[in-house]
């Protein structure tokens, strides 16, 4: 399974919540709602998930082995800091 794309969807600088992405994954299957979140020992991803009883939340996909969690989580990052990149070079000269 190769990862083909990597889209940011949304970027918030405010908040802990940075960006919210979507991953399609041999140009056959995607995932969209992966959340890229500030935690205390710095950024994580947080799979499409749904609210449960009592605050509880339950991931509706996730992989199921660690070495695709990071495969996923680093093509992800690699594309949220070309985004973030992109936006710096854009923003206006002070």
């Amino acid at each position: 399974m190769n990862i083909t794309d990597v889209r940011v969807r949304k970027v918030n600088d405010d908040g802990k919540m940075k960006a919210v992405v979507s991953v399609t994954f041999d140009d056959e299957f995607v995932v969209h709602d992966i959340k890229i979140i500030e935690g205390q020992n710095g950024l994580f991803i947080a799979m499409p998930s749904r609210k449960m009883g009592e605050g509880d939340f339950r991931d509706i996909a996730h992989p199921l082995i660690s070495e695709t969690r990071n495969k996923i989580k680093d093509a992800i990052f690699a594309e949220y800091e070309k985004v973030l990149e992109e936006k710096v070079d854009v923003a206006p000269a002070e």
